[in-house]
Formats: structure tokens, C-alpha cells, sequence
């Protein structure tokens, strides 16, 4: 009786501790890197999808390859190697997507901030200078600010319509021209122009000098993906051949199939570690 009092008072001092705290460190970690992965989403292009959806998705990906793969090789050391690459495809093509919008935009916030601050100065409204940009603003921005438009006419709520332009692009410049905008829209000032403007000459200079740099190491990465695409392209040759698989079946097989996939992973991870750019955050969610 006495062990059990004691269990249930030590019980209920852990949970009283527990609930002194927001959240256990993992729990948001992961709940930091599924924000981070639907922002990466956003930034692809594909609007409406959660983390747990996209990773189901490719789950059932990876799922089909594996039995397609197995059927036509009859080989399930190979057929678990293309599944595995199955299943990451969608992450990479995210990723690659992802790049390719932020350099675009990378190269079109500086007009956008120059036609914001323009509008400003000339006497536009908040609201209305922000709704200009879904009109004359660079077209791969327009979407964007025209929804906001939109919302806006539809709900007159500016501060609800800022918060979801800023999830619409999530993009951290983005982020720094909502608030700023919000905070001139609160508390008045005559700042926000050249606080623009500033702001637009800063992300030119960056552009110009991300850009050199990636020009640079651009043949470098190529010759990485062609490093990592040939033992592959070699396997899928081998694979028209009948029996040319068979030897993969074995354990010395599986143990080649495996080193040479996280050998290939791990160089081309390390690779990209050790060339990335800096890439900057969204702290103003």
C-alpha cells in the first residue's frame, strides 16, 4: 500500500513538472522542421498540403515502385534500392523546385520593393500600393498580391489579409516588407519609404553576389550528379540483361547495393553541406 501512495505521488509530481513546460524539445523540433518542410512547400508552388499528407504520398510512392521494380527484376535487393530512391524523389523535387522559385524571386523583389516604395510616395493607400503590385508588379509575384487583393475587397481585414499574403510566399523578405507595411499601417511614421528603399538596395547587392557565386560552383555540382547518376545508370543496364541481377540477390550483394547507395547519398549530401549558401529565415512568421 505504501509503494502504492508512493508511486502515485511521485506520478503526480512528475506530471505537475511536465506542465511547467510549453512543449518537450523534441516534440518542437519535429514541430519545427514540419513548419520549415510546408514552407519549403509553399515556395514549390504546392499550396494546401501538410507534412504528414506529402509524406504518406510518398510513402505510397515508394510502395508502387517497389512492387513494379520487383515484378519486372525479380530482384529485391534492387527492388528496395528503387523504392528508397522512389520515395525520396518527391522530397528532392521539392527541394529542387523550391530553389529555383527563390532564385526567381530573388530577382524580382527588389522591382517589386522599388514599385511598392514608388507607390507609397506618390500617395497610394497601404492597402491599395500592396494591390497595385497583383497588377504591374513582376510577374512571378502578381499571383500572390493579386489574391491579397482579392481578400482585401472581400474582407476589408488588412492585418488578416498581411498574415495570409506572408503564408501565401512564405519567403522572409516577404516577411520584413508585410511587417514593416503593418507597422507603418499601425503607428503611422514617414519611414516605411526609405526603409524600402534600403531594403531594396540590400537585395540587389545580395543577388548580384549569390548569383556570382553559384555561377561559379554551378560546374561543380553538376559533376557531383553525374558522379552519383552513373553507378546507377550501370545497374539499370545490367538490369535488361537476363540473370544480370542475380548476383545482387546474395548477401555480398545486398552488402555492394547498400554501401554504394549511402556512399553516393553521403558524398552528394557532403557535397552540398560544404558548398550551400546561406539561406535565410523566416523569423518574422
Amino acid at each position: 500500500m505504501d509503494a502504492a501512495l508512493g508511486l502515485l505521488l511521485g506520478t503526480g509530481l512528475l506530471l505537475v513538472w511536465l506542465a511547467c513546460w510549453e512543449a518537450p524539445p523534441r516534440t518542437r523540433e519535429r514541430r519545427s522542421r514540419a513548419v520549415d518542410f510546408e514552407d519549403r512547400l509553399v515556395q514549390a508552388g504546392i499550396q494546401g498540403v501538410n507534412a504528414t499528407a506529402f509524406g504518406a504520398a510518398a510513402l505510397g510512392a515508394g510502395l508502387a515502385a517497389l512492387v513494379i521494380s520487383w515484378s519486372v527484376t525479380r530482384s529485391l535487393a534492387v527492388a528496395g534500392i528503387v523504392a528508397c530512391g522512389a520515395a525520396y524523389g518527391p522530397y528532392a523535387l521539392v527541394a529542387s523546385r523550391a530553389r529555383s522559385r527563390r532564385a526567381a524571386l530573388r530577382t524580382a523583389w527588389p522591382e517589386a520593393v522599388d514599385a511598392l516604395a514608388s507607390g507609397i510616395r506618390a500617395g497610394l493607400a497601404l492597402p491599395e500600393a500592396l494591390a497595385a503590385l497583383g497588377e504591374r508588379g513582376p510577374e512571378p509575384l502578381r499571383p500572390a498580391f493579386r489574391g491579397f487583393a482579392e481578400d482585401y475587397r472581400a474582407t476589408g481585414a488588412f492585418g488578416a489579409c498581411l498574415d495570409r499574403l506572408k503564408a501565401a510566399l512564405a519567403d522572409p523578405v516577404a516577411d520584413r516588407i508585410v511587417e514593416s507595411v503593418r507597422l507603418a499601417r499601425d503607428v503611422g511614421g514617414t519611414e516605411v519609404g526609405s526603409v524600402l528603399r534600403a531594403l531594396a538596395r540590400f537585395l540587389r547587392d545580395d543577388a548580384r553576389v549569390r548569383g556570382e557565386l553559384e555561377a561559379r560552383q554551378s560546374w561543380t555540382v553538376n559533376a557531383a550528379r553525374l558522379a552519383v547518376a552513373a553507378p546507377w545508370v550501370l545497374l539499370a543496364l545490367l538490369a535488361t540483361r537476363p540473370g544480370g541481377l542475380e548476383a545482387f540477390d546474395t548477401a555480398a550483394g545486398v552488402a555492394v547495393l547498400v554501401g554504394g547507395a549511402a556512399a553516393c547519398a553521403g558524398a552528394y549530401r557532403l557535397m552540398r553541406t560544404l558548398g550551400r549558401l546561406p539561406v535565410e529565415e523566416r523569423v518574422l512568421r
